[in-house]
């Protein structure tokens, strides 16, 4: 009878053992997160709780199994504890991995509810990101290591393997010439802070936010939501345009081709009042000059500020819109058009008329009375 009773007495008390040491740990853990909310860190810890407890089991079992004094265990007995030993590796690697994600993510929490700037956030969220793959990448080798050293037989292989271990480093270099190359340069990106999550870029003319960074390839999500998958040596081989990096406030521009009567000097009152009136300009600056002049037509821009990548879109769409409008409505004879009888004259006082006198057109009102011309 106690031959039988003990499998169940060894299997149900670790099991036991494990649920009530798991409860343990989970209370403690809540309480200390109770009493200092100002760290993420016992809150992360509570996730643990799982491989925590299979690791328990494991140990407890591999302990404990050669007590079941059953024909069954005892002729499995080498299996029995191969197979736990595996289990409780695996398990420790596992809880290893929970334990530095736990204290790196509180870490950078931190960091990140106690830094205003955003562009230093960005870099230590990707500088996070890759030191966690690093390490989970190191403790899944090793973790590998030790299940293979735990079949016998493997120091002969091993002890094959560096004797060889000459040709077969030159072969791999070979061929993971490529691989290596964007191995380190994710370290390179990482901590170089070339990009950073979160930088708006624009890469083989197409422009999107950088969306996740790991050791060999970089994802861009571009403004219609697709996303362009690029190897991170890219990014250290190629220049490319990074709208982020020191600061994300933008110019941007608007050009009118237009007819050579077009009223600039209403247009460039016009655009102060369209301005007034778009959220998404900063307030910082804006300009409105004659850039170029063709035979046909004049080149009229239009130059706009805005905090970031997405306002800058959308003020100089919201100006080139209203502007375009105004023209068609107020002066259609401003519009680019192929003359092929005699023009209708402008309305008196916004242009010259062939037979008066010049009349200067009306000046909108600047801090030094003086037109907006913009820069360079």
């Amino acid at each position: 009878m106690e031959n039988l009773l003990r499998p169940f007495t060894v299997v149900g008390g670790s099991v036991l053992l494990t649920l009530l040491v798991g409860w343990a740990v989970d209370r403690l853990l809540r309480r200390v997160d109770d009493r200092h909310p100002e760290t993420p860190l016992w809150d992360l810890l509570r996730r643990c709780r799982l491989p925590l407890q299979v690791v328990l089991l494991g140990a407890l079992l591999r302990a404990t199994y050669g007590e079941i004094h059953q024909p069954l265990v005892r002729e499995r007995s080498a299996g029995i504890g191969h197979v736990l030993s595996l289990v409780l590796i695996g398990a420790s690697a596992w809880l290893v991995t929970r334990i530095v994600s736990a204290a790196v993510e509180s870490t950078y929490a931190r960091y990140a509810s106690s830094t205003r700037d955003p562009a230093r956030v960005r870099r230590v969220r990707t500088q996070v990101t890759l030191i966690m793959r690093i390490v989970t990448a190191v403790v899944a080798v090793v973790a590998f290591a030790a299940m293979l050293l735990t079949f016998p037989g493997m120091e002969k292989v091993g002890a094959s393997m560096l004797a060889s271990a000459g040709i077969i480093g030159i072969v791999a270099g070979v061929a993971a010439q490529s691989t290596l190359g964007n191995l380190f340069a994710g370290f390179q990106i990482a901590f170089g802070d070339m990009v950073r999550i979160g930088d708006t870029v624009v890469v083989d003319g197409e422009w999107g936010v950088v969306e996740e960074v790991t050791l060999t390839f970089l994802a861009v999500r571009t403004w219609d939501e697709r996303r362009i998958t690029m190897p991170v040596s890219y990014f250290t081989s190629k220049p490319f345009e990074n709208w982020s990096r020191g600061g994300a406030q933008m110019t941007g521009t608007i050009f009118f081709h237009l007819d050579h009567s077009a009223p600039v000097a209403l247009m460039r009152e016009k655009l102060g009042e369209i301005l007034e009136d778009c959220p998404a300009w900063d307030r910082r600056d804006w300009s409105l000059a004659v850039t170029d002049t063709t035979p046909s037509t004049i080149e009229v821009r239009a130059v706009v500020t805005a905090k970031d990548a997405d306002d800058i879109w959308t003020a100089r769409c919201t100006v080139r819109e209203q502007m375009v409008a105004w023209l068609c409505e107020k002066h259609p004879y401003a519009l680019p058009r192929i003359a092929t009888s005699a023009a209708s004259l402008p309305p008196s006082g916004q242009w010259p008329a062939p037979s008066s006198a010049p009349v200067p057109g009306p000046v909108p009102a600047q801090e030094d009375n003086a037109p907006r011309t913009g820069r360079g």
